[in-house]
């Protein structure tokens, strides 16, 4: 066959065998093949990879950013042994029924704020939609607290406003301190943020705030300071009274306080007394053992079913009094007046008491409950001038006794006497409060509560808590490192070794 021939029978059978030519051009070896599938399969994983890596990314940040906008009560757990950043029961129901717009404003510059109190503050602006709260820097405001009053304003102190109505909480009031007289050195002792709070909102949206007078001109004992801060604190105003020349008890009166003469109120003072109490009126009452002839002071309790018995009472039961037998820890009845006191099983203290005895001609509209009462062992000493020991001996009254007492008696009309009354004075001092933790301060808080009538409005009163420095807490420049670890270093660190892998797939 000529080569022309051969030429031609070649290109016949390509024309008619076309795959059979492009499987010979096609034909690689197995090497070289299963190296192409390879990197084929790496690229395809490795993109994929890159894709996983990135929707991982954004799944972070998206979990990241809603963490860190949801409210604190979410995200954080108070730890400190006080709950110092927690606000109390009372506190958050109070919040639920708050219906007007109060503005907390915390007088601090930027960076030194309290953290504990920016903390509280956070609780109560999560608690309520009508609480907001606002930073007032000093240096860019500096005649931002002269709107609201003219004394200085120490750093971290706060202004709550309503309205027309405003009150300042100074920083001072916020944090109790107590001095060692041995070292003059000052330590704290407790943190009554949450309690200065409470009462400041309670005032600035209250209409009218009920009035404590103090009856004055025999003697009667001064309250302590911190009683009178208590007291204060619950939004009570405190004005002293003299029957003498005012000739009756103001119509502003929301209570009268008759706190332990040492000498006898005048005949026409107990006329007084007893024509505003006859009219609705309310009154607590103290009395201490005195030898002095008190009639007409005896006048005004006997007309409501109550009088002193002679002496002071010694406890038998040594559950029922600390360290000496005449410093009572009576039982506390639940009733009306102190039916929240109660529940929470708080002891009190009440030294120097005197025994209280029901008289059998008192009118039927008078209920009379006992607050404290002593255990069936105690006993009365009468003749405390010969007195040689405290144990009981022939002669001596047999308990129990009621040391403090409510009295009520309807009127009509909506009219009701309200009376407290406390057979010693010295349950109300900073030294027998100091001792029970502040329950002795509590419990006349609540009886005031009940006489005053601020029970059912917005009144409230939170005592202060016990400063712990055992409270974990994360410096700001340890919150601000980690927080911007977790939301920008490790996510920018996946992307980048994803990457890397990807890159370092594709070049095999």
């Amino acid at each position: 066959m000529k080569f022309t021939e051969k030429l031609k029978a070649k290109k016949a059978d390509k024309i008619e065998n076309p795959a059979k030519e492009t499987a010979k051009k096609e034909k690689k070896p197995l090497k070289q093949k299963i190296k192409d599938s390879m990197n084929k399969k790496y690229i395809k994983n490795g993109s994929y990879s890159v894709v996983i890596s990135a929707v991982f990314i954004v799944i972070v940040l998206v979990v990241n950013m809603i963490v860190g906008s949801l409210p604190s009560k979410y995200t954080e757990v108070d730890v400190s042994a006080q709950k110092l950043y927690s606000i109390t029961d009372d506190t958050k129901n109070f919040l639920k029924k708050l219906d007007k717009d109060v503005t907390i404003y915390q007088v601090v510059q930027s960076g030194s704020e309290d953290e504990t109190i920016k903390k509280l503050l956070e609780k109560y602006e999560e608690g309520s939609d009508h609480i907001k709260v606002e930073q007032k820097d000093p240096v860019v405001n500096p005649k931002f607290t002269s709107e609201y009053t003219s004394d200085d304003v120490a750093a971290n102190s706060l202004i709550v406003v309503c309205g027309d109505r405003s009150k300042v909480v100074n920083y001072s009031s916020i944090y109790e301190s107590s001095i060692d007289y041995n070292t003059y050195q000052s330590t704290t002792t407790g943190f009554d943020g949450e309690g200065q709070i409470d009462s400041a909102i309670s005032y600035v949206t209250s209409e009218d705030l009920p009035v404590l007078y103090t009856l004055d001109g025999h003697g009667e004992k001064d309250l302590d300071s911190t009683l009178q801060e208590d007291i204060q604190k619950a939004n009570i105003d405190i004005k002293s009274l003299n029957l003498i020349t005012e000739e009756s008890v103001p119509d502003d009166a929301a209570c009268l306080l008759i706190n332990a003469p040492t000498s006898d109120i005048s005949e026409s003072e107990k006329d007084a007394i007893i024509d505003y109490l006859e009219n609705g009126g309310k009154a607590m009452i103290f009395s201490d053992y005195t030898e002095e002839s008190m009639d007409n002071f005896d006048a005004v309790l006997k007309n409501y079913g109550v009088e002193r018995t002679e002496g002071i009472v010694i406890e038998g039961d040594s559950q029922h009094y600390a360290q000496m037998p005449y410093y009572l820890v009576p039982t506390v009845n639940s009733t009306d007046a102190v039916s929240d006191f109660a529940s929470k099983g708080y002891y009190v203290l009440m030294p120097y008491a005197q025994g209280i005895k029901k008289t059998d001609d008192v009118r039927d509209t008078v209920t009379i409950n006992s607050l404290l009462t002593t255990s069936d062992s105690a006993y009365q000493k009468t003749d405390l001038e010969n007195m040689e020991t405290t144990e009981k001996e022939d002669g001596d009254l047999e308990g129990p006794f009621p040391l403090a007492v409510s009295i009520t008696e309807d009127l009509g009309d909506d009219k009701k006497t309200q009376i407290v009354y406390f057979a010693s004075s010295a349950i109300f001092n900073d030294q027998m409060n100091a001792t029970v933790s502040g329950a002795n301060y509590e419990l006349l808080s609540s009886s005031l509560s009940w006489l005053c009538g601020t029970e059912e409005d917005s009144s409230i009163s939170i005592p202060s808590k016990s400063y712990d420095m055992t409270a974990l807490m994360v410096p700001s420049s340890d919150a601000s490192f980690w927080s911007i670890f977790v939301t920008a270093v490790v996510p920018v660190t996946i992307l980048l070794v994803g990457f890397g892998i990807w890159l370092k797939r594709r070049k095999q």
